[in-house]
């Protein structure tokens, strides 16, 4: 008898001493994050890329000059915060930068050089909404595909074409740089990691639209044109895959 009322205790212990580090080893889910991210991306600067073309075509190409390549992919840096105000839906608010620039370098002479470069920057401001699907658990992983969206607006943009030159008289160095600010919009589709720590992996397929209209010249302050006449647009949109590392608070 007094065997049997001590194994009792002894296997509820055993239970308990199995459970606590199953407890412990789940998947943590915070409502709080902060996401650092990594964005390959496609840049159209379509209007832009028309100001190079018409660049190559008419200086550089009829002296037999290698032409200025075209801007079309770049990286784009976001830092954002997330948090879930239900357990299937997240508000977002974020920050990120995108630089992207072509360049070529000419050596006409000896201790001559000259340099042309056409280089874009946009400070894309972000704020949203994602909904979360079902979770797939799996021991102490849990992974939940969502999908987003929200507005953007991109500040700080800068689209310029430069010629620097080093020892050739008269100097033909110049710069030309257009600005403004505009509105947009981003929408995202992919799936947020969760593992048995503060840190989680979201990866997702990014597209966002981000137009900036009539380019201000920085200089003389009047409205710059492309090639055909019209009002130069900077497109600074594109499709991407986002790649980021988010810690929990």
């Amino acid at each position: 008898m007094r065997i049997r009322h001590a194994v009792v205790p002894l296997v509820l212990m055993l239970a308990v001493a199995v459970r606590v580090p199953a407890a412990f080893s789940a998947a943590e889910v915070h409502r709080f994050n902060i996401a650092l991210s990594a964005v390959p991306t496609q840049v159209s600067a379509s209007n832009f890329n028309d100001v190079i073309v018409f660049l190559n075509r008419n200086a550089l190409e009829p002296r037999g000059l290698e032409p200025l390549k075209k801007i079309q992919f770049s990286w784009l840096f976001d830092a954002e915060m997330r948090y879930f105000v239900r357990q299937n839906v997240a508000v977002s608010f974020g920050v990120s930068q995108l630089k992207a620039k072509s360049k070529q370098t000419y050596l006409p002479g000896i201790g001559q050089s000259i340099d042309i470069q056409a280089a874009i920057t946009s400070v894309p401001v972000h704020a949203g909404v994602a909904y979360y699907l079902a979770a797939f658990n799996q021991g102490d992983f849990q992974a939940r595909a969502y999908f987003g969206g929200g507005f953007s607006s991109v500040v700080y943009n800068r689209a310029s074409i430069e010629v620097l030159a080093s020892g050739i008289t008269p100097d033909p160095s110049t710069r030309q740089t257009g600005t403004n600010d505009g509105p947009g919009y981003y929408a995202e589709f992919g799936a947020h990691m969760f593992f048995a720590s503060r840190y989680s992996v979201m990866l997702s397929a990014l597209y966002r639209d981000n137009k900036v209209r009539n380019l201000i010249d920085e200089s003389s302050g009047q409205r710059m044109l492309d090639p055909t006449g019209h009002p130069l647009t900077l497109d600074v949109g594109g499709a991407g895959f986002r790649m980021a590392f988010a810690i929990g608070l």
